[in-house]
């Protein structure tokens, strides 16, 4: 039966109900909500097991991080789980975006250099305007060379893979790939070549690894032994200083390499230098290098490890369209694009959305209507919300053309991952993502390069680890 599109539910009048769930006694709920959350049932379980008790897609529960270590952290949210619901996130008239990126917990500022940058500024804030014309900039201009530093790098990172699976019989392809991603942004973004300073060339994925780590440990389960991940990772904000070395040897690398995209934003936004490199390191570490080093190997893994005959499909497609390949050529490529879409629905690069609202207003999901009061933190769990069964048919498979055709391209407007749906434009009006389509584009790309260079390849079912490359007839060996 064909799926509900969610237009058709909010076009009807829906009943104001109480919103369901409880925040439990003080501490004590929390730490319970806690407990469930990192270890006795894991995020999805979590978020799955409160929706079916509950008969509800929104009620109330407690996100991480909680007692007792982080007093000034409010637990407290409203979850929103089915794609109405999840879409009042976005809606700027009725939900703010100030300080709470990862919920109400906020990492200190001193990991970004005393400034609270681009993603934590709501847009009713006059920085956001600047910061984020000035990231919008910036894209633009590295379109000319985004694509050529790309598939260099992509290149690179084929050839170290080849060479392990050759000698080895398996490679595992992370490492590859993250130094691939920091060097063609390092350059795109900025037009700095790391590889003219080999410390950052060789270190600098994880240096920005590092930094992204210890700002997101409180909040992220890892699934070492426990209870030693609640005693010593998801109890403590961890201090800057751990990693003050390394954000520091990159900020003077951007610094000093990458002065014409400073002056740009010194002269053109009137940011200051300190706001300009910042705002461009949260940009590189948070937003494209850290988007990227979730998404890709998620992507590369899913056709690697299909047996559904997809990945005939997808070299068919690529290898009709002749010539050089760029943004234009993948374009065209409806199920290469396609395949892109699904595998960010089914795995969101950032599984969970926050917003505060912003003044008294009713929430819809498809079937109640809900009372939500200013101040209250919205939470979306993005992993359930991306496959609620009144839009997408059979929501938990892996459907490469699912997003094809005119019912596909409807779809779009119901995939969030992006901080708004895939139809949207990023403005400073907003808080999409603002390279939203470069991202897109960017990992059709990154299928058409590998079937341009291989006939087949094989993921290893429990790692990131490809164990077969068949290379395409006059590819020739390196």
């Amino acid at each position: 039966m064909m799926a509900l599109s969610a237009t058709s539910v909010t076009a009807t009048v829906l009943p104001v109900k109480t919103i369901p769930g409880t925040y439990g006694l003080p501490l004590l709920g929390p730490l319970k909500d806690r407990l469930d959350y990192f270890w006795f049932q894991g995020p999805n379980t979590f978020f799955k097991d409160r929706m079916e008790k509950y008969k509800s897609t929104v009620y109330r529960t407690n996100m991480p991080p909680t007692f007792p270590f982080f007093p000034n952290v409010n637990p407290n949210v409203v979850a929103v789980l089915d794609c109405n619901s999840f879409s009042t996130l976005f809606d700027m008239t009725l939900v703010e975006k100030k300080n709470v990126l990862v919920g109400d917990f906020m990492p200190s500022v001193k990991y970004t250099g005393n400034i609270r940058v681009l993603a934590y500024l709501d847009p009713s804030e006059p920085q956001h305007s600047s910061v984020k014309s000035f990231a919008i900039n910036i894209l633009k201009r590295s379109s000319d060379v985004w694509v050529s530093e790309f598939v260099k790098s992509v290149n690179a990172m084929f050839d170290t893979v080849e060479k392990g699976v050759t000698s080895d019989g398996s490679s595992s392809f992370l490492v590859p790939l993250q130094k691939c991603i920091f060097r063609f942004l390092t350059k795109s973004l900025f037009g700095a070549d790391p590889e003219t300073r080999p410390e950052i060339d060789e270190g600098g994925f994880v240096m920005l690894d590092k930094w992204l780590a210890l700002q997101l440990l409180p909040t992220v389960k890892i699934g070492v032994l426990q209870p030693l991940e609640e005693i010593f990772l998801h109890s403590f904000a961890y201090p800057f200083g751990l990693v003050s070395g390394g954000y520091n040897k990159l900020y003077k690398f951007v610094e000093e390499e990458g002065k014409n995209v400073i002056e740009i934003g010194t002269k053109e936004y009137n940011l200051t230098k300190e706001e300009t490199i910042h705002n461009l390191l949260f940009v590189l570490g948070f937003n494209a290098f850290g988007g990227f080093s979730v998404f890709l190997p998620t992507l590369i893994s899913t056709i690697g490890r299909d047996k559904t005959g997809l990945q005939k499909k997808l070299r068919e497609e690529v290898r009709k369209k002749k010539g050089v390949l760029n943004f234009e050529t993948v374009k065209d490529m409806e199920l290469v694009r396609s395949t892109v879409y699904e595998v960010l629905r089914l795995n969101p690069p950032v599984e969970l959305q926050y917003a505060r609202a912003r003044k008294d207003f009713v929430l819809s999901s498809h079937e109640s209507a809900f009372e939500i009061r200013k101040g209250e933190l919205l939470c979306g769990y993005q992993t359930l919300a991306m496959r609620d069964p009144k839009v997408f048919e059979s929501p938990d498979e892996f459907i490469p053309d699912r997003f094809t055709k005119e019912k596909g391209r409807e779809l779009l407007n119901y995939l969030f991952w992006s901080n708004g749906p895939q139809t949207g434009t990023p403005s400073t009006g907003n808080k999409q993502c603002a390279a939203k389509d470069y991202v897109v584009l960017t990992a059709a790309l990154l299928v058409a390069e590998l079937f341009t260079r291989y006939d087949e390849f094989r993921v290893d079912d429990s790692a990131l680890t490809i164990t077969s490359l068949v290379k395409a007839v006059g590819i020739e060996e390196k």
